[in-house]
């Protein structure tokens, strides 16, 4: 069977400024975060998140919960930069409690990927906008934090 490759593209912190719980909505507990603060640190690419990111929570009946973000970013060289992604989030009924209390909790007790897509009209990073990445996150506290890989 073919491996997938991959290289590393860098970091993405995202730190989360407010939340807004909508409730039970009919697909499920919807929750709002905002996302206002936050970097991207990698060999090809530097940015930081720029206010007005949103992550569209939501949580299912299986107990996961999925990722549906949009944060733009400003590249070191002051290039725009928008990253979409999808995901999904589980684990153990109790680990998943300890990571809405905001406590500390091991990456490897639970599964946080994502899927993530660049848009941008900058010509010098416009490779972005023909690949697509795959985060490994883990949630702290107050952030969420990815190793984003370029699937290759």
């Amino acid at each position: 069977m073919p491996e997938l490759k991959s290289t590393y593209l860098g970091e993405l912190r995202i730190e989360v400024s407010g939340s807004y719980m909508l409730g039970a909505a009919p697909v499920g507990l919807r929750r709002l975060d905002r996302l206002d603060k936050g970097h991207f640190k990698g060999p090809r690419l530097n940015a930081e998140v720029l206010t007005g990111g949103m992550d569209l929570l939501l949580g299912g009946t299986d107990g996961a919960l999925r990722p549906d973000v949009r944060i733009v970013l400003k590249l070191d060289d002051g290039d725009i930069l928008l990253i979409q992604y999808r995901g999904v989030r589980h684990g153990p009924p109790e680990v998943m409690q300890r990571i809405a209390r905001g406590e500390p909790v091991q990456p490897h007790a639970y599964y946080l990927r994502t899927a993530l897509v660049f848009e941008t009209a900058s010509i010098k990073y416009a490779w972005l906008n023909r690949i697509v990445g795959v985060g490994v996150g883990r949630r702290e506290p107050a952030a969420v934090v990815y190793d984003v890989h370029e699937v290759l």
